[in-house]
C-alpha cells in the first residue's frame, strides 16, 4: 500500500502517540507536530481517508483514531525496512572506511621509519565512551530474537537473544520506540540505574526481553575490539651498535613480529605532554625487550570517540627534537585526512 508523504506522517504520528499514551489521538493533538504544520480540518480529512483505507479506526464516536492491525503492519514493515537498509549502508560504509584505514596507517608506518631512520609503530583506532545510536529488534523464531545495535562510529554489533515466550510484531515495535527513545545518544555510564528502572517498568510483562537487550548494549559498547597495529622499520634497529648485538636485536624484532607485547605498550600511561607525546627511556619502557631503548608515543584522534597510538623505537641517543616533530607532523595529517571525509 502506497501513501502520499502527508498522510505517511500523520499515520507515524498517530501511532507514535498512541503507543506512548495508550489514548485515542485526535486531529488536534497531531496537528501540534512541529514537521506537519496543517491545519486541524485539513488533518482531519487526512485521517478520515487513512480511516477509510482500514489503517486507523475510530473506537467509539467523536473519539480520536487508533491505529488499526493494518496501521501497525504498514508501520512496522516500513520501519523494519528503514533500518535494515540503514544498517546495510553503514556495514558498508564500517568496510571501507576500514580498508582505506589499515592502506593508510601501513603508509604512515612506513614513512615514520623511513623519515626517522628508527623503528615505528602504528595502532589502529579504537572507541571510548561510544554513544548509542539505535537499535533495532526483530523477530527470529518463537524463542529468539535478533538485536541489532549501532554505536557512535557506526559500529554494528548482532546479538541473538533467547526469550521464554513468543513475541509478535506489535510488541516488537512498542519495545523498539521504548528502546530507542529513552536510549538513544546516551553512554554505557550515562545508563544508569533511574533509566534501566523506568524501562522495565514501562515494559511491564516484558521486563525481562528490556534486560537482556541492555545486557548485549553494554556487552557490545564495553567489547574490547582486537588491536590492528602496523609497524617497519624494525631492521632500523641493526644501525645502532647499542641495539645490535645478536640477543637484543632477536628480542626486538620479535616484539615487531609478535606484536602482542606491543599491544600492552601503547595501552600505558607515561610522561605527556599537552599534545598527547609521551617519552620512555631505558627503564621507563613498559616492555622488558625496550628498555635499552627510548620509545616516544603520541596519541592521535579521528572524531567519534576513535583515538589510535603512534610510536617510535630507538636508541636512548635518538634524536628525540626530530622524533617528537615528525610525530606532532603526522598526526596533523592523520587530522586533515579523515577532516575531509
Amino acid at each position: 500500500m502506497q501513501l502520499d508523504d502527508r498522510k505517511w506522517t500523520i499515520l507515524k504520528a498517530i501511532i507514535k502517540t498512541y503507543l506512548e499514551t495508550g489514548e485515542p489521538v485526535g486531529s488536534r493533538t497531531i496537528s501540534k507536530f512541529a514537521d506537519l504544520n496543517l491545519s486541524s480540518a485539513t488533518i482531519r480529512n487526512e485521517m478520515s481517508d487513512l480511516e477509510e483505507m482500514g489503517l486507523i479506526l475510530q473506537p467509539h464516536t467523536s473519539a480520536g483514531r487508533i491505529p488499526s492491525d493494518a496501521g501497525y503492519r504498514l508501520y512496522v514493515d516500513y520501519m523494519l525496512e528503514e533500518k535494515d537498509r540503514e544498517v546495510t549502508e553503514m556495514k558498508e560504509l564500517v568496510l571501507q572506511r576500514q580498508d582505506k584505514m589499515e592502506l593508510l596507517l601501513k603508509q604512515m608506518a612506513k614513512l615514520l621509519a623511513a623519515n626517522t631512520n628508527y623503528a615505528a609503530m602504528i595502532s589502529g583506532p579504537q572507541y571510548h565512551r561510544t554513544k548509542l545510536k539505535f537499535i533495532q529488534l526483530s523477530i527470529v523464531s518463537e524463542t529468539q530474537i535478533l538485536a541489532v545495535i549501532v554505536a557512535e562510529g557506526n559500529i554494528v554489533k548482532n546479538k541473538m537473544l533467547q526469550i521464554e515466550h513468543g513475541l509478535d510484531q506489535k510488541t516488537i515495535l512498542e519495545l523498539n520506540i521504548l528502546l530507542n527513545s529513552a536510549l538513544n545518544g546516551l553512554t554505557l555510564e550515562e545508563i544508569n540505574l533511574s533509566t534501566i528502572s523506568k524501562l522495565k517498568e514501562q515494559a511491564g510483562i516484558h521486563s525481562e526481553v528490556v534486560n537482556r537487550v541492555l545486557d548485549a548494549v553494554a556487552e557490545s559498547i564495553q567489547t574490547e575490539e582486537e588491536v590492528e597495529i602496523y609497524t617497519s622499520g624494525a631492521t632500523n634497529i641493526f644501525k645502532y651498535p647499542e641495539l645490535s648485538s645478536s640477543e637484543k636485536a632477536s628480542e626486538l624484532i620479535s616484539a615487531f613480529e609478535e606484536k602482542k607485547d606491543l599491544v600492552g605498550m601503547i595501552s600505558q600511561d607515561g610522561q605527556t605532554d599537552e599534545t598527547g607525546i609521551q617519552v620512555y627511556i631505558g627503564q621507563e619502557s613498559p616492555l622488558q625487550t625496550m628498555q635499552d631503548c627510548s620509545v616516544v608515543t603520541a596519541t592521535y584522534e579521528l572524531g567519534e570517540g576513535m583515538y589510535g597510538r603512534i610510536g617510535v623505537i630507538g636508541p636512548k641517543r635518538m634524536d628525540y627534537d626530530k622524533v617528537v616533530s615528525t610525530l606532532r607532523t603526522l598526526m596533523a595529517q592523520l587530522d586533515q585526512i579523515f577532516k575531509k571525509e
